[in-house]
């Protein structure tokens, strides 16, 4: 990712909508469906800032890899413990067999061979683990975000299995999330293309109106896992090998 996106992570993680209401949903969504084990393992790989590990840490011991280093250290602080720099698709010298959870968090898309990544991953994999993914959905909706993120890719629900599948897991629970805010979301992408405004601006917009999307985008972490979502910007699942 370009560094301005590291930087706006870094000063708006804690604060901005996004973020806050995805780690309540990611957080039920773990509970409800991940039927981890008591203190589990868990490796969260493409970590940033290190927002999410407070959230996973919840449920067992968390390590933890970023290959920025500027990110790595913020996320080396909040996470008590050194965050390693093992790249993917390979993933040299991370630990085999023995995490019953990795987490990829919009990461996989960074990844030209995503199929050599998640395959990686599933090597990671203790007996009984599995793979929490989120990616973002919609070719169509690419855009300015999606440049400076580097992103190689937006899924669609067939090409996010097929490469699950193709990794050797099947998925389990795969669906739309971050849905009621959809139309908004599709409607900024599109006017940005015809009028040539794309911006890949991702600050918090005004207080109020912050604080509303999250209230609003918070309501999923109800609905994900439970209720099929017709459309969405994200899509959320397991893999788990098989």
């Amino acid at each position: 990712m370009d560094r301005r996106v590291y930087d706006r992570m870094a000063e708006h993680d804690s604060t901005h909508w996004w973020y806050r209401a995805r780690r309540d949903i990611l957080s039920d969504y773990v509970t409800r469906e991940g039927h981890l084990p008591q203190n589990a393992r868990i490796l969260e790989i493409g970590c940033g800032t290190g927002h999410n590990l407070p959230m996973l840490a919840q449920f067992g011991q968390v390590d933890a890899i970023e290959i920025d280093p500027a990110a790595r250290d913020i996320a080396s602080a909040r996470l008590g413990k050194a965050v390693g720099d093992a790249p993917l698709p390979v993933l040299p010298g991370v630990e085999r067999g023995a995490y019953d959870m990795v987490a990829v968090l919009d990461v996989v898309e960074h990844i030209a061979d995503d199929v050599g990544a998640l395959k990686a991953m599933r090597a990671c994999l203790a007996p009984g683990g599995k793979i929490l993914i989120a990616v973002p959905a919609h070719q169509w909706m690419w855009s300015a975000h999606d440049v400076v993120n580097h992103h190689e890719r937006r899924y669609s629900k067939a090409t996010l299995v097929k490469a699950i599948h193709a990794a050797g897991l099947r998925p389990r629970k795969l669906g739309y999330f971050n849905s009621i805010l959809f139309p908004l979301a599709a409607a900024a992408r599109i006017a940005g293309r015809l009028t040539g405004r794309d911006d890949s601006d991702d600050s918090p917009p005004a207080k109020p109106v912050n604080a509303l999307f999250e209230r609003i985008f918070r309501v999923e972490r109800h609905l994900v896992g439970r209720v099929p979502m017709p459309i969405g910007v994200s899509i959320l699942c397991f893999a788990e090998p098989v």
